[in-house]
């Protein structure tokens, strides 16, 4: 199992401790970094700061949003990034939900599976440079012209255009986050990766048949199947008590089953929802709609937090890896302060003393309750 390490969102401002933390994360053989965006700080920008600071780990957006840039654009920004990273770039994209889509940027959300598989081509166009890059939309045509259903008149002066700068990688990885049916198998179709949220090795079998469908449609010019990568971002938290490394959970899934995206299109909970978690989602999403968060927190069960996540004392989550070893996932993206990350590295890797892990969990335990 490979082991990435994901910086999260920002809050106030930048994750305390940070750089430490990925070049903690680089010293200690983590294979890449991730950085997030909602409708706050943006995932390209800190990168290319963060990543000035390291010198192999690669560094992959987690995710940038359709939606915050036209196709063209974050063609651009990844591969300016790849060229000063020195060929370091994932570009993980994600299409978000209609509450940000909608309400931050201004943009349709319907029809997220057409959009991203445009999007996706005139990327991909954009780092071939083979020629002058066109499409016919109906979402992103380029040269622009106004949609059949009404829109903003052209000048008719748009030409197609080709980037003046060489891509360092024409096939520079693209990983999509997806959470539905489709857009698992749209994944599996046209990228390089996947990027699951709330997975549990429970449903393996259902996401593997999703991605199966993707690859039977899949084009032969892209990276072989047995390339595809499965970065799944969760929390591993060593810690003696597992009802107070589930308490460190909690606030995150009550977040996204009962506060992230509508009541009536959740993407998020739907996931949860799968997994059989129907009447306590209802009374999460309840309490925490009614403005109740800390109800909302502590009616997320135990059972579903070890679902989503590996917790508890170190011996307990190296019996639990075998599932998730077993698995679709190739990849764990993880989060912690800089002195956890050699611990959940050596439990998730199987490396490494189990005394040193027990050390670092009681550490743990000790820094989340100051």
């Amino acid at each position: 199992m490979r082991i990435g390490y994901a910086t999260g969102y920002w809050k106030q401002g930048p994750p305390p401790g940070a750089l430490k933390a990925i070049r903690a994360a680089e010293r200690l053989g983590y294979e890449s970094v991730w950085t997030a965006e909602a409708y706050g700080s943006d995932a390209f920008t800190p990168l290319a700061w963060w990543g000035s600071r390291t010198k192999r780990v690669k560094l992959g957006t987690g995710i940038a949003q359709l939606s915050a840039r036209t196709p063209t654009a974050t063609a651009m920004a990844a591969l300016t990034l790849d060229h000063l990273s020195g060929g370091r770039a994932i570009l993980g994209l994600g299409a978000s939900g209609p509450q940000v889509v909608e309400g931050w940027y201004g943009q349709p959300f319907p029809k997220p599976l057409a959009r991203t598989r445009e999007y996706v081509d005139i990327v991909r166009k954009v780092l071939a440079r083979d020629e002058p890059v066109t499409a016919t939309g109906p979402h992103y045509p380029l040269p622009y012209a106004p949609p059949a259903s009404g829109g903003p008149a052209a000048t008719g002066l748009g030409k197609p255009l080709r980037s003046t700068v060489h891509p360092l990688r024409p096939d520079l990885p693209i990983y999509l986050a997806a959470e539905g049916p489709k857009n698992v198998a749209l994944a599996a179709e046209i990228a390089d990766g996947w990027l699951p949220f709330l997975f549990s090795p429970s449903a393996n079998a259902e996401f593997a048949g999703y991605l199966a469908e993707g690859f039977a449609l899949r084009d032969p010019s892209l990276r072989p199947r047995e390339e595809f990568e499965v970065a799944v971002q969760l929390a591993v938290i060593p810690h003696p008590d597992v009802e107070a490394a589930a308490d460190l959970v909690r606030p995150t899934i009550a977040l996204y089953v009962g506060g992230m995206g509508a009541k009536s299109a959740n993407f998020h909970r739907n996931v949860i929802d799968r997994l059989g978690y129907l009447d306590a989602c209802d009374r999460i999403q309840e309490l925490y709609l009614a403005g109740h968060k800390k109800e909302a927190i502590a009616a997320v069960p135990t059972a579903l937090v070890e679902e989503v996540a590996l917790i508890g004392p170190p011996e307990k989550i190296r019996d639990e890896l075998t599932a998730w070893e077993e698995s679709v996932v190739t990849t764990m993206l993880v989060q912690g302060p800089a002195f956890a990350l050699r611990a959940i590295r050596d439990v998730v890797t199987g490396t490494g003393s189990l005394a040193y892990a027990r050390m670092a969990a009681r550490m743990f335990a000790r820094s989340t309750r100051s």
